[in-house]
C-alpha cells in the first residue's frame, strides 16, 4: 500500500496547528469542490484525497495515531496489541513447554488476518473491521438553505441524493450512515459527514434563524411618519406603519418573518428591520429656504 501524505495533501507542515490546517483545508476544497470542477476527474480525485486527509489531520486522536503509524496508523494499535500478546504468549509457552516442539503457526499474522489471507488455515481468526468515515463539503447558497430541497453529488465514485431540509446553517454537518469507506473482512462500512457551506450574496444577514435587513428611509417619512412597503427575503410584500419622529438607526421586529427553522415545519425566526434615514441632496431654492425657516423656528 503506497504511503499517502496527508500533510501534503492539505499542504501543511507536520507541525501545523489545528487551525492552519482547519484554514488551508477550506482554501484546498473551494479550489477542488466538484462543483467548481463538474467535469474534471483529477480534481475530484484530488478532493477525495483532501477529504480523507482533513478527516484524519482534523481529529486529534487520529492524527496522533497517523503520526506515530503512517498508512496503518487504523490498525496501529490493534498490531501493537497483538505483538504484545504473542510475545507474552511466547514467553509462557517457553516456561511450560520447555524442550517441546510447539509452533509458531499457532499464532495468526495480524494484518494476514485483517487482509483474509488464508494461508494460516482455519484457526487463524477473521476480525472485522469498520470502515473509515469520509468527510466531505457541500456549497449551497442562502436561497437553497431556505428551502427543502434535493441535492445530489458524488463521493468516492457513489452518486448520493440527499434531502436538505430547509433551514440548514453554515458549516453545520450531517451523517449519511454507510456511506463512507468500505469495511475488512465484511465489516460494516463507515459513515459520511456533509459539512455545508451556505453562500449569502442577498441584502439580508443571517444569524440563526433571525434576518437583519436595513432599509432607507426618506427625511420627511421619518419626522411625518407614515406608511412603507419593503420585500422580505421570500420578495413578498410587507406594509409597515413609521411613526412620526422615527430616529436613524431604529429597529422594527417582524416577528415569524425570518428565516425557516431546521427541521421544524412552519416555523419562522423574526425579520429585524433597521431604518436608516437618508439626508436628502442636491436640493431646490424652494426646498433650501423651507429648510432655513425650519431652522429659525427650532432656534427660537
Amino acid at each position: 500500500m503506497e504511503f499517502i501524505d496527508y500533510y501534503k495533501i492539505i499542504g501543511v507542515a507536520k507541525t501545523a496547528t489545528s487551525d492552519e490546517i482547519k484554514k488551508a483545508y477550506r482554501k484546498q476544497a473551494r479550489k477542488l469542490h466538484p462543483d467548481i470542477n463538474p467535469n474534471d476527474k483529477d480534481a475530484q480525485a484530488k478532493f477525495q484525497q483532501l477529504n480523507e486527509a482533513n478527516e484524519v489531520l482534523s481529529n486529534p486522536e487520529k492524527r496522533k495515531k497517523y503520526d506515530k503509524y503512517g498508512k496503518d496508523w487504523e490498525h496501529g494499535e490493534e498490531h501493537e496489541k497483538h505483538q504484545q500478546q504473542r510475545q507474552h504468549a511466547n514467553a509462557g509457552q517457553q516456561q511450560s513447554y520447555s524442550g517441546s516442539n510447539f509452533s509458531e503457526e499457532d499464532f495468526s499474522d495480524y494484518f494476514s488476518s485483517m487482509f483474509g489471507n488464508q494461508g494460516g488455515g482455519s484457526r487463524r481468526s477473521q476480525v472485522k473491521y469498520r470502515g473509515q468515515d469520509i468527510q466531505a463539503q457541500l456549497q449551497i447558497d442562502i436561497k437553497e438553505a431556505s428551502l427543502t430541497h434535493k441535492k445530489e453529488f458524488s463521493v468516492n465514485g457513489k452518486s448520493i441524493r440527499i434531502t436538505v431540509p430547509a433551514g440548514i446553517e453554515d458549516q453545520q454537518t450531517i451523517k449519511i450512515s454507510d456511506y463512507g469507506g468500505p469495511g475488512a473482512n465484511k465489516g460494516p462500512n463507515g459513515d459520511l459527514y456533509i459539512t455545508f457551506s451556505i453562500l449569502n450574496n442577498t441584502e439580508f444577514k443571517r444569524v440563526g434563524n433571525d434576518l437583519f435587513f436595513t432599509h432607507d428611509l426618506d427625511l420627511y417619512t421619518a419626522v411625518l411618519g407614515g406608511d412603507i412597503t419593503i420585500s422580505d427575503f421570500n420578495q413578498s410584500k410587507l406594509k409597515l406603519k413609521v411613526a412620526a419622529g422615527t430616529q436613524n438607526g431604529t429597529k422594527v421586529r417582524l416577528k415569524g418573518k425570518g428565516f425557516p427553522v431546521y427541521k421544524k415545519d412552519g416555523q419562522f425566526g423574526d425579520l429585524y428591520v433597521t431604518y436608516n434615514i437618508a439626508i436628502p441632496t442636491n436640493l431646490s431654492e424652494k426646498e433650501t429656504a423651507l429648510f432655513n425657516e425650519l431652522a429659525k423656528g427650532t432656534k427660537k
